[in-house]
């Protein structure tokens, strides 16, 4: 069967070509012995464990396609400085072709940037396990971080629309409070006229009365005296001796 061509990547990270996963166990083929059989199983589990690792690191991508079952694995070639140069340069070009943001938070940047990362730790990992297996550490522990930064950004957006509701809600009930109070000044206030005027009618008649009973009081001081005098008279004259 011809080689399967790869289709465009839309990945920074360098795959083999897709393989056709069957379900046949594979054929042992009888190899060199002696030394040169030892240092080629030596070599093949080196590099046996090496794939182990990469694919553990990054796993393959599996799709099924007409029936049949694909499979596609990172690429265990070893990078060359030219290899590095041109990742650069993709990743460049991608950074512009989707218009990533150069600062502030971008899905774009970060999704091309964790790309970028993922082949360094591929071309890492070929030439030293070990290596690639601590750059996988450093890497899962920053999607941590970062995922621990979204839900804290989550909950704080959650809780301030929280607090914005509430806040919207006490503004209404405060709104109310007012509107009330407002009602009752407006009640008051027609209370302190009709007091008002009830006051002022109630000084107005007890000023009447008391003009009245003083005038009452003056003729009756008159009448008095005016009576009084003339007793005084008459007891005068009866009083005055004849002639």
């Amino acid at each position: 069967m011809a080689e399967r061509i790869i289709p465009s990547p839309n990945t920074l990270v360098k795959y083999d070509n897709p393989v056709l996963v069957t379900k046949h166990e594979a054929k042992v083929i009888a190899g060199p012995s002696g030394d040169d059989a030892k240092k080629g199983a030596v070599t093949a589990d080196a590099k046996r464990e090496s794939e182990e690792i990469l694919n553990t690191i990054l796993p393959p991508k599996e799709w099924e396609e007409d029936g049949q079952m694909w499979r596609q694995c990172v690429s265990t070639t070893p990078a060359t400085r030219s290899d590095v140069v041109n990742l650069q340069e993709q990743l460049d070009m991608r950074l512009q072709q989707r218009q990533a943001r150069e600062t502030g938070i971008c899905p774009v940047r970060r999704e091309l940037y964790t790309q970028c990362y993922d082949e360094l730790i591929r071309q890492v990992t070929i030439n030293c396990a070990e290596r690639g297996l601590l750059l996988l550490r450093i890497r899962d522990e920053m999607r941590m971080t970062i995922e621990a930064y979204q839900a804290l950004y989550c909950s704080s957006v959650a809780f301030g629309m929280r607090k914005a509701l509430q806040a919207e809600q006490g503004k209404s009930d405060i709104y109310q409070d007012v509107e009330i109070l407002r009602n009752q000044k407006v009640e008051l206030e027609q209370q302190i006229i009709d007091l008002k005027q009830k006051a002022e009618q109630a000084e107005r008649r007890a000023a009447e009365t008391r003009l009245a009973e003083e005038r009452k009081h003056t003729e009756e001081i008159a009448f008095l005296k005016k009576t009084n005098q003339q007793l005084k008279t008459q007891l005068e004259g009866i009083i005055a001796p004849k002639k």
